[in-house]
């Protein structure tokens, strides 16, 4: 069997090849990354596996496809809650870091748990299409757009339903 390219074949081979997207990627194991302001630790992150990503097109960015842990911190430098999921991405030309597959933010106000929860460094903010808030007197809300700041000291949403707990006696 005999097989031929003529010469409009071996076009379309240069043109596929032209078109490819050319990347630089770095893997680090076990990789730790320090969030500091003003020479103060604010947070620091844990990955299995992070690549750094350097696109030939720009637009850099760092994946964590085995999941993070964030763990945020206090003046004192203890643990004020955590931030962990399956997979995150940082895009550095955007400044936003999304956190994607079994999210769940932890700290002393509430438990929150999303699919998809997406920082922004920019407005210091944390916004989700959608997820579920758990109080520690039991509340539970099912939020729509939720919004916080990045200390989660106050939330906001849209759309709540949910069952909560009143304490006392409402026959009075």
């Amino acid at each position: 069997m005999f097989t031929a390219c003529n010469d409009d074949e071996l076009k379309k081979v240069e043109t596929v090849k032209l078109q490819q997207e050319a990347l630089n990627a770095n893997r680090t194991f076990g990789a730790e990354v320090i969030y500091s302001d003003s020479a103060k630790v604010k947070a620091k992150g844990f990955a299995p596996v992070l690549d750094k990503v350097t696109p030939k097109t720009g637009g850099n960015y760092q994946e964590m496809p085995k999941g993070v842990k964030v763990e945020f911190y206090d003046e004192l430098q203890a643990s004020k809650g955590t931030i962990t999921s399956e997979y995150a991405i940082m895009k550095e030309t955007e400044q936003i870091t999304i956190f994607r597959k079994n999210v769940v933010v932890i700290n002393a106000n509430l438990t929150f748990n999303t699919e998809e929860l997406v920082w922004n460094q920019n407005t210091k903010t944390f916004t989700s299409p959608k997820g579920i808030i758990t109080k520690p007197d039991g509340t539970v809300i099912n939020a729509i757009n939720f919004t916080a700041p990045e200390d989660f000291s106050t939330v906001a949403f849209e759309n709540a339903y949910g069952e909560t707990y009143i304490k006392g006696d409402l026959t009075q």
